[in-house]
């Protein structure tokens, strides 16, 4: 029994006391939520480690080391261990991400070693919404891809992704990595398109899901496609689905300086309820 203060990498059979932790904020952490869901706590499956900090023997905090750095529910104090952690193991992730306040707190302890960043979002907010607009027509254009349409998503999703990172997906290992996660999404059934003459003006993906919450991301019109509300339409296309067939609440979180994407998202009904902060190398 652990009676001090203390991180250390969970194990696999601690995995009803990391969930435990996840469920309290099931909205903010649905994107680790649904990771640890599917794969458990191994890393090999997971994609990286699940760090935990304990007090009193009692798992209060969690930090997800893989792709990303992402602190879940972590006190203070919490983010002060996992801090020292990251710097004891060196730099392994593309970005930090997660609530504003905290991951501002561990990127001022970790900034000293392994900045600077790339690039800081200092605040993007956390939009939510359980309810279809009551104006804003799903368009019907909109559907799933189809796992044969691969070669027709992939150049509008690394367009989006370029566009909102400022990095190519491509860069490294040729894409191999983003391809496949592009592929996990079609394969899924949530993956979504609006596709005219084989190329897509609209694309949205449902990136991580639970039985409580479930999370938009890649929203992306073709430029010459946009103003013209394509976007508002297609995301209640979305909406539809997700609320319908994947979670009672859906999210998303966006750049505070996109004023267009948000008023667009407030349209469709989504309403501000926190911020991230995203940290990117």
């Amino acid at each position: 029994m652990l009676t001090t203060s203390t991180t250390r990498v969970l194990e696999p059979h601690e995995l009803d006391a990391a969930l435990a932790v996840l469920n309290r904020d099931p909205v903010s952490n649905a994107f680790v939520a649904a990771r640890v869901q599917v794969a458990g706590l191994d890393p090999w499956r997971l994609g990286g480690e699940m760090w935990g900090w304990y007090s009193g023997g009692r798992l209060e905090s969690l930090c997800y080391a893989g792709a990303n750095l992402v602190p879940i529910c972590a006190t203070p104090e919490a983010v002060r261990g996992f801090a020292e952690r990251a710097r004891r193991a060196g730099r392994r992730c593309s970005s930090i991400v997660g609530p504003a306040e905290t991951t501002a707190g561990l990127w001022s302890l970790l900034e000293p070693s392994w900045g600077p960043a790339r690039e800081v979002r200092a605040r993007q907010p956390l939009m939510v919404t359980n309810a279809m607009p009551a104006d804003v027509p799903p368009d019907p254009l909109v559907r799933r891809v189809r796992k044969e349409e691969m070669d027709v998503i992939m150049p509008a999703c690394v367009a989006m992704f370029t566009e909102e990172v400022g990095v190519s997906p491509l860069a490294g290992d040729g894409g191999l990595l983003y391809q496949a996660r592009v592929a996990e999404l079609v394969t899924a059934g949530r993956s979504f398109a609006r596709i005219e003459n084989g190329r897509v003006v609209f694309k949205a993906e449902i990136g991580a899901a639970t039985p409580h919450a479930c999370q938009i991301q890649g929203v992306w019109v073709a430029p010459e496609y946009r103003g013209r509300g394509l976007s508002e339409t297609g995301m209640a296309a979305v909406l539809r689905y997700a609320l319908g067939e994947v979670a009672p609440v859906v999210s998303l979180y966006v750049n505070d300086f996109n004023t267009a994407a948000r008023a667009a998202y407030r349209r469709v009904g989504f309403r501000e309820v926190g911020a991230f902060m995203s940290v990117l190398f």
